[in-house]
């Protein structure tokens, strides 16, 4: 399987507005193909974040779960960011998915169905497993991998096949994201909207820099 992390917009959204789309089914002898409503406009999708959402700092986050410099983010920079601005009050951070393909799809079904207590831990899970779950082109096997590491996280089969085969929920999640997506012109990940402004990919120096001018106007 191969990812590419930059590509338009619309390319993007074209991937997920076909009427069928690819969901794993409970027993994995195959993968079902479900036909979905043209749009879920009524399913809520809860924004997942962490610190204070009053903060003086909003830095919104784009990225998919199947994208190597979206890992590097969480694994390198993040942990920083959460240290210095997330959890002293100055930043609220707010994770918004896009989704390339449908394992970066399915692995942010399950980390949303493992709560929002568990969301980040999830996340970290996938991100650090990423070249193990992402890379098999048999779809089936993406998916036992991801159960591997839901049960990693606490979640049960039965939760896992349930939130997988849940049609209405992967639509309503790709709508979300199209809406976020062409609202941001969100053309690459990981991108970041940081008090609106939007910003590419960026080294700890740079995203610091960025917050401190923040705070300091």
């Amino acid at each position: 399987m191969t990812h590419n992390d930059k590509i338009g917009t619309a390319t993007m959204i074209e991937t997920f507005t076909r009427r069928q789309i690819l969901i794993a089914g409970g027993a994995f002898a195959g993968l079902a193909t479900l036909g979905l409503p043209a749009a879920a406009e009524t399913r809520e999708i809860v924004e997942m974040t962490l610190g204070d959402p009053d903060a003086p700092v909003t830095v919104i986050e784009y990225a998919s779960l199947t994208c190597p410099h979206c890992a590097t983010f969480h694994r390198e920079v993040l942990p920083r960011l959460k240290e210095e601005y997330i959890e002293t009050g100055q930043v609220h951070f707010i994770s918004r998915e896009v989704f390339f393909d449908r394992p970066g799809l399915w692995g942010a079904m399950l980390a949303r169905c493992a709560g929002e207590d568990r969301y980040f831990g999830m996340l970290d899970l996938l991100y650090a497993q990423q070249a193990t779950w992402s890379r098999s082109d048999d779809p089936a096997t993406v998916v036992e991998h991801l159960y591997s590491i839901g049960r990693q996280a606490g979640m049960t089969r039965e939760t896992m096949d349930a939130c997988l085969q849940d049609a209405d929920f992967a639509q309503a999640l790709v709508a979300w994201y199209q809406e976020n997506a062409t609202e941001h012109g969100i053309q690459s990940t990981p991108s970041f909207v940081i008090n609106g402004e939007r910003t590419g990919n960026l080294p700890w120096a740079e995203f610091r820099a960025r917050i401190e001018a923040e705070l300091a106007s």
